[in-house]
């Protein structure tokens, strides 16, 4: 799990608590399309979100690449121009693990053959590499929800059954 591609929610939301540093840490490279870029910070900074600033930054420090796509691949499902170029850069990389959120973009995702993960993947991936524990992981959580990232009720409490029991098992 050297090199991933993320779409701009995971982005944003871990930027706006404070906590992209989280995202930055598991990976090597963290690929990004050129309409994320726009999306998130072009975008972000005309309307004065601070997260754009944030994300804009680790773009300056080599922390996040952005990489043109050559070639939009077809997808199946009606999506956004930038989760296309998300699935379409990682298909052109070779990568297969892709970060999103969007249900129909991770639909659309795993019909290309790719695996999607969100968002919540990457707080729990955090836990079983020993980078946050178990309250630190419900700070994530709190700080990304407390920022508008939307959960549904029995998803969140699965959510923190999973962190609690991976925080466990490393006992």
């Amino acid at each position: 799990m050297n090199r991933v591609v993320s779409n701009a929610t995971p982005l944003v939301y871990l930027a706006k608590a404070d906590r992209l540093d989280l995202f930055l840490s598991l990976f090597e490279e963290i690929l990004i399309p050129e309409a994320v870029r726009e999306e998130v910070v072009s975008k972000g900074k005309r309307l004065g979100y601070a997260d754009a600033f944030v994300v804009e930054k680790a773009i300056k420090e080599g922390r996040i690449t952005v990489r043109q796509v050559q070639r939009t691949h077809r997808v199946s499902i009606p999506l956004h121009p930038g989760e296309v170029e998300v699935i379409s850069l990682a298909l052109e990389e070779r990568l297969d693990l892709l970060i999103m959120d969007d249900a129909k973009a991770r639909a659309a995702a795993e019909i290309a053959g790719l695996k999607p993960r969100g968002t919540l993947w990457l707080l729990l991936e955090a836990i079983k590499r020993n980078r946050l524990s178990f309250d630190d992981f419900l700070a994530a959580l709190e700080a990304i929800t407390n920022q508008g990232f939307y959960l549904r009720e029995d998803l969140y409490v699965r959510v923190i059954r999973e962190a609690r029991r991976l925080t466990e098992s490393q006992c």
